[in-house]
């Protein structure tokens, strides 16, 4: 596990140049957008396949159904736009036209949670990740660097399924060297702890390590654990890692109502019941601000984070 501090990379980038390089292998593949192709970075499979590449307009429902019909016909559709349009205002035409058929669409969200920024409300999605996963059929994928997430969208090109991937619009430091392989069925347990289990994905993941690097320099033991499948959720290592510390605590960039803190708390209620104290938006809708200063404001940054993780381990250490 690394972190770049000084150098951040763009994830939208790392998917569309990744979407190149697939079209190129399998000509199979064919990519939607909505009028957003030079956000979501699609536009680099558009200026290279033309020919496969569809610009629905903003006209989302239109490109899920779209997607639907290509894929029955033994199309890999790869459809993407803001992640509030492409899971929000599709929602229906996935549930009925995708994941009901079970067909091959892959739904890619972009500019996922509050660090959306000065777009404001209106486009930042905190909802998405729990619309997913609620549907039957849907894999929910959301990685954490741009070497995740080429593997993550280089996996769901060669696997069958609907799946829905969620990256953010803000630039992300390396977490993952090289030698890192993205694994479908497993979490990636990052470091071992005594005090707390911490677990996370996408964006958050970096602050996360950082707080907890912050906290080990004073006498705290952080175990860490990347989940970046939120759907099959592997509930075997959260809770074989969670009995070490038995508290845990979610870190995400999204409602802490049916994300990945909501799987985690769902999971341990039934196998294995211990505290749970989720961090990310609490029931409200975001606000226009730079994404630094509303990672700040949730909460979710490196040094809040330090400061809440610390007050929850002290409080946890003197009740057990």
């Amino acid at each position: 596990m690394i972190i770049n501090k000084n150098e951040k990379k763009s994830i939208r980038t790392a998917f569309g140049k990744t979407l190149a390089e697939l079209g190129r292998i399998n000509e199979n593949i064919v990519v939607l957008d909505a009028d957003l192709s030079s956000s979501t970075q699609t536009k680099f499979f558009a200026k290279e396949f033309p020919d496969r590449f569809f610009d629905c307009g903003i006209a989302e429902q239109d490109m899920i159904n779209t997607a639907a019909g290509l894929a029955a016909e033994g199309k890999i559709p790869f459809a993407a736009s803001f992640a509030i349009f492409a899971t929000g205002r599709t929602y229906d035409q996935i549930r009925n036209s995708v994941c009901y058929p079970e067909f091959n669409v892959k739904i890619v969200g972009t500019h996922g949670g509050v660090t959306v920024g000065e777009d404001g409300a209106s486009h930042e999605a905190l909802e998405d990740i729990s619309l997913m996963r609620g549907i039957p059929n849907m894999s929910v994928i959301v990685p954490a660097d741009c070497n995740e997430c080429e593997q993550v969208i280089k996996f769901a090109a060669q696997n069958y399924g609907p799946m829905y991937i969620r990256i953010p619009r803000t630039n992300v430091c390396d977490i993952f060297d090289k030698s890192y392989e993205f694994d479908f069925c497993k979490a990636c347990v990052l470091q071992d702890g005594s005090d707390v289990t911490i677990i996370s994905n996408g964006e958050t993941l970096a602050e996360v390590i950082a707080a907890a690097n912050n906290l080990e320099k004073q006498g705290y033991s952080i175990q860490i654990i990347h989940v970046p499948v939120v759907k099959p959720l592997d509930g075997g290592t959260i809770i074989e890692y969670a009995k070490k510390t038995h508290f845990v605590i979610t870190v995400e960039n999204h409602s802490i109502t049916g994300g990945l803190g909501s799987a985690v708390c769902e999971l341990l209620a039934e196998y294995y019941p211990m505290p749970v104290h989720r961090i990310g938006v609490n029931d409200e809708f975001g606000q226009s601000g730079k994404s630094e200063e509303l990672l700040d404001y949730y909460g979710l940054s490196a040094s809040k984070l330090e400061i809440t993780i610390k007050r929850y381990v002290d409080k946890y250490r003197l009740v057990k």
